[in-house]
C-alpha cells in the first residue's frame, strides 16, 4: 500500500475526483481508494456515487462482490493463498490444515490474536511456483510448512 492511511474525507474525494472521468470509473476509484487506505470506508460510498452519479447501493454491490475490497482496515499481514487446481496438486490444503493446527489461523476467518490474516483466492497465475501466495501483495511462490511458519513468525514480529 501507498500509504495515505488513516482515512481521510479530503484525500478520499482528491482521489475519487482523479479517476471519476475514467472508463468505468468505480474499479478505478475502489482500488484507489484501497491502495491509500488498505480498505474502503463507508464514508467514501456516498461520496463515489455522487461523483459518478449512481446509486450508493450500486457502489456497495461493487465493493462487497469483489473479494479483494475490504471494508475496514486489516491490522497486520495479509497472506492470500491460492487453492486453485495446481496448487491444491502441491499441498495447499496441507498448509491451511498446518495453519489451523499449528498457529490457530483460519483462513477466511477472523483468528482473534493474529498478526496474519489469511486469505483464500483461486489462481494467481503463478502455477509454477504452486503452492503460491500473495504476502502483502508480492507474490511467494513454493510455499511449504517451514515457510508458512517463517511468514507467520515474522508477522508476529518474531514472537
Amino acid at each position: 500500500m501507498k500509504g495515505c492511511a488513516p482515512w481521510d474525507a479530503e484525500a478520499a474525494a482528491r482521489i475519487i475526483e482523479e479517476h471519476r472521468g475514467r472508463q468505468g470509473a468505480a474499479l478505478p476509484i475502489l482500488r484507489a481508494l484501497q491502495e491509500c487506505f488498505g480498505y474502503v470506508d463507508k464514508a467514501a460510498v456516498p461520496m463515489i456515487a455522487d461523483a459518478l452519479n449512481v446509486s450508493k447501493a450500486e457502489i456497495h454491490g461493487i465493493i462487497t462482490f469483489y473479494h479483494d475490497f475490504r471494508a475496514a482496515p486489516v491490522d497486520g499481514d495479509v497472506l492470500k493463498l491460492c487453492r486453485a487446481e495446481s496448487c491444491q496438486a502441491m499441498g495447499c490444503e496441507d498448509l491451511v490444515a498446518h495453519l489451523a493446527a499449528e498457529h490457530r489461523i483460519v483462513a477466511d476467518q477472523h483468528s482473534p490474536g493474529a498478526t496474519l490474516r489469511v486469505e483464500t483466492v483461486y489462481c494467481l497465475g503463478n502455477c509454477a511456483l504452486s503452492p503460491a501466495a500473495l504476502l502483502n501483495g508480492d507474490p511467494v511462490g513454493r510455499l511449504n510448512r517451514s515457510r508458512i511458519d517463517s511468514i507467520v513468525h515474522d508477522a508476529s514480529g518474531g514472537a
